[in-house]
């Protein structure tokens, strides 16, 4: 158990900021993009601000304003990555529509403390402390979308369900997994191990050292009791979360809801695949519940 908790929860500090590689053949035509992306994001004038926890960890995350009082995307990273790796084109996809971004560097992540990842199971707490600091900062006439790709998305979807600042409008959850049990037990398949054997060993180490069930709450669960309108995004051609998820989050999505799959993207890459249905299909669901978007023509990749 202590050895799967340190394989699948356990961040060091000397390994902060480090983040997986992005392998597979389907990454391969957009490293260019992506490359080009986090340099200009580099060059765009941010702000930072940091919040502490509920339980009491520093979180770190930085504001790229497009205009005052439009609306703000609050965007969440995926397991083991970071906010300049997975949302640096998510800072000139906000622009594109005319949206500031507030990109979160998740617990263990760069700027933010801690050393436990549990697959939202206290991120999605943290959500909901970042979504009432932006309505704080921001002011109650700014609307706000949760928005994560990955686990972070799996970590908006969790928090939708729960209390939220009236000027949270929406969510866009990008290839966000159903369950912990689920994403956990389909990686075990993929190298090669009994996933039935494996897992109990793996809830264990979170329970006894991580201190948290990976059980007690998740995605799935969360979607059967949201009120807020969520857009679902995956490639379909996703091999490490399966779009399969998403369908079944989508199905059992109790608010008004849309899903967009995109043929032959991989794990995070539906936006870069094909960045102009993206928007427009963004726009169109937003502009449908409420939320205005309007697609900057000239600043779309």
């Amino acid at each position: 158990s202590y050895i799967c908790f340190r394989i699948v929860f356990y961040v060091p500090e000397k390994n902060k900021g480090k983040t997986l590689p992005l392998k597979g053949d389907t990454y391969k035509p957009h490293l260019e993009t992506m490359k080009r992306m986090r340099e200009e994001a580099k060059t765009i004038p941010c702000e930072d601000f940091c919040i502490k926890s509920f339980d009491g960890l520093p979180l770190h995350a930085k504001y790229y304003q497009y205009k005052k009082g439009a609306t703000t995307e609050i965007m969440f990273h995926g397991y083991r990555g970071s906010a300049e790796r997975d949302l640096s084109g998510g800072i000139q996809r906000c622009f594109s529509i005319g949206r500031n971004a507030l990109i979160v560097d998740q617990r263990t992540s760069c700027g933010s403390e801690g050393s436990v990842i549990s697959f939202g199971i206290n991120e999605y707490r943290d959500c909901v402390s970042w979504a009432n600091f932006a309505a704080q900062q921001f002011g109650d006439d700014v609307d706000l979308i949760l928005c994560g790709i990955s686990m972070g998305a799996s970590t908006v979807l969790m928090a939708a369900s729960q209390p939220l600042p009236k000027s949270v409008k929406g969510v866009l959850a990008d290839c966000g997994f159903s369950t912990a049990e689920a994403i956990i037990k389909k990686c075990s398949r993929d190298m090669k191990l009994p996933a039935d054997i494996v897992y109990p060993f793996v809830k264990l180490g979170a329970k006894l050292y991580g201190h948290f069930d990976p059980d007690s709450f998740s995605a799935l669960e969360s979607v059967k009791n949201c009120t807020l309108p969520v857009i679902f995004f995956h490639g379909e051609a996703d091999d490490f979360v399966p779009c399969s998820m998403s369908r079944q989050l989508y199905e059992n999505c109790s608010s008004p809801k849309r899903l967009v799959t995109v043929a032959g993207a991989g794990h995070g890459l539906a936006y870069l695949a094909d960045g102009e249905k993206y928007l427009i299909e963004l726009s169109d669901f937003f502009t449908q519940n409420g939320v205005k978007t309007d697609i900057l023509k000239q600043n779309v990749h």
